[in-house]
Parts: structure tokens; sequence; C-alpha cells
């Protein structure tokens, strides 16, 4: 999950030849249609507050059993794009496995075990540190955030996030001899390779590309397409570099998220289950019998996050207590319960 950054219009839809310097005016297309309300805030008995969004679910077959708001305009996925990215960087010639592959694909919470495996890929590969362009940062696990802090710690690039796809790029670049310094131009060779994975595993163009919080290319697809994009990596062939993608994250979810974050839990306890959540509240999760379902919380609101997903998976029919405890948001008041964050769909 990218740091957020100041608002920037996104740059217009272009084959991946073309230059990407003009500027687009912003989009509009969340605001093209009124999104229903997916959750509410509801404090003492009374409901506060509302978080509008769109949501999509798919059936085994592909086909939209479900569709909530604007699910066919093009959004900014951010990390929900992450797997797909991870695929580019297979497609064009690293080999990765394993843990290694799942934190190519990663929202790391920054914990010890993260920055252990990205140092030690960067070293694997004869790569600086100092080549990574993604922001310095402290660890995205609030309790984590705190441990390392205490230590004397200070932001630093491994310690983002995203360090393990800035990594799994770089790495590939030194490989196939391809300029480091540019590896986040959208017209790198390795951003055009990722350009078209988005694409193929969407199933349509890509709308618009913009610059994410870690600083690498954006790419916006529709809900639906990114729902599409989970679903085809999960049925794909055994060896692809999409499944191969799907395989590592299901097998080592930790390295994808953290010891206490949602992705985790879920790919952990709901076998064949792949998950990735987003900045700005976006969430994709496939089935291993290709359902699957997207959607985004227009405000950006990440407390509302868990008790879609919640409901969302409710609706697929998937059971458990990893629903409830996902889907648990509690609200306080002098420092005791008396209220909670709850879908409302």
């Amino acid at each position: 999950m990218s740091a957020p950054q100041s608002p920037q219009s996104p740059q217009p839809s272009q084959h991946p030849q073309q230059s990407h310097a003009r500027q687009a005016s912003p989009t509009t297309a969340l605001s093209t249609v009124v999104p229903p309300v997916l959750a509410e805030v509801v404090r003492s008995g009374f409901v506060e507050g509302r978080h509008r969004g769109s949501l999509v679910v798919l059936g085994a077959d592909g086909a939209v059993e479900l569709a909530l708001g604007e699910v066919t305009a093009p959004v900014f996925p951010r990390s929900s794009n992450k797997p797909m990215q991870a695929a580019g960087v297979l497609r064009a010639g690293l080999d990765l496995a394993g843990e290694r592959l799942a934190l190519a694909a990663a929202s790391h919470s920054g914990e010890p075990f993260h920055r252990d495996l990205a140092r030690k890929m960067l070293a694997e590969y004869g790569l600086d540190p100092a080549l990574l362009q993604c922001p310095p940062d402290l660890p995205l696990d609030a309790e984590e955030r705190d441990t390392y802090l205490a230590s004397g710690a200070v932001p630093d690039r491994v310690t983002m996030n995203c360090s393990g796809k800035h990594t799994a790029m770089l790495a590939v670049c030194a490989q196939r001899g391809w300029p480091l310094e540019s590896y986040l131009d959208p017209e790198h060779p390795l951003q055009r390779i990722i350009h078209k994975v988005v694409e193929d595993a969407a199933g349509e163009p890509v709308a618009a590309v913009g610059t994410d919080g870690c600083g690498a290319p954006l790419m916006a697809i529709s809900l639906v397409g990114l729902a599409r994009a989970f679903r085809s990596f999960v049925i794909a062939e055994p060896g692809s570099a999409e499944r191969r993608v799907a395989d590592a994250m299901r097998a080592h979810p930790e390295y994808v998220a953290g010891s206490r974050r949602a992705d985790t839990w879920l790919m952990r306890e709901v076998p064949g289950t792949l998950s990735k959540m987003g900045a700005e509240a976006v969430q994709a999760v496939a089935l291993p019998d290709g359902r699957a379902l997207a959607f985004k919380i227009e405000d950006g609101a990440g407390r509302a996050l868990g008790p879609v997903l919640a409901r969302a998976l409710d609706l697929l029919g998937v059971e458990g207590p990893v629903v409830d405890r996902i889907g648990r948001a509690p609200l306080l008041g002098g420092g005791r319960e008396v209220g909670e964050v709850r879908a409302a769909f």
C-alpha cells in the first residue's frame, strides 16, 4: 500500500510507446454516479456517518452477479495492482519464488522479517539500497511502528511497504541490463511489460496512468476489470507468471501483508483465497473456484474496508471466525466500545 501523496492529474490512456508527458484533465469517472452507502458509522445507536462506494461480485464463470454503484468506470486500484506488477517482473525474466515472490507483491507491514528479506534480496542481486526510489518511511503496522521508533530507527526506503516490489523491479532491470535510474518511468521496458500484464489480466485497456504513492506507475482499470484480474490469477495455468504469483502470495501471506493484517488472515484461514488491499480503501479478492470481488470506498476511509469486505465475503458464502474478525470495527467512547462501523448492504 503506497503512502498518500498530493493529488495529481492522471495522465491520459496511451499506447505504452507513446509519450506520457501531456497532462489530462482530472478524471471524474467516480462522480458520474452517486454511489450507494456501503458502510454506516453507528455511535451509541445513532448513525453519525456513512461511507459510499462501489462493489462488484463475479460468479465462478466470470459473469457479474452483483454490482453496486459504478463498477465499470476506471479507478486507481493502488496496491491491489501489485500482483500484476509482480507478474510483470516474472514475464520480464526474473526467477522469483516463495517468500521472495510474495514480498514482490506485498504492501508489507515493515516487520523485521520483511525488512530482512528485502535487504537480502538487494544483496543477492548486487544492488545498493540507495537505488530504491520508493520514499523513506516508517513501518505500515502501527504496533511495529512504535517498536521501530522506540529502537531509535528512522524512516528508511527498505522499511517502506512497497520496498519488496521496488527491489524486484530493480533486480530484473539489473539482470536484463535495463537502466536502473529510470525504472519507474512509464516508458521503461519493464513498465511497458507491466502495462500489458494489467490489460491482459483485466481484459480491458488501461484508462489512465498516474503515479502511486511509492513513485511507481499506477494503471487505472474498472472494478470489474480488477475482479476479473484476480480471478484470472487463481485460475491461470500452473507455472504461468500469474499462477506463480497467486501461489506464492497464498503460501506466504504474512510476506504479502503482515502478522496483524486482514489479507494475511484471509489467505491463511480460507485456503486458496487470493486477497490484496490498496490505499484509498480498495480491495480485491478471488476464491479458488474463480468467484471474485472488488470494491472501493469513495472517500478512501480505511475503517470501512473490514466491514464491507466481511459482508462481501458473506455474499460469496465464505464463513468462519476470520470473516467475523475482519468485519469487526468497533468505535470507542471514554475507552469503552460504544458503537461500530458496519456494512449497510
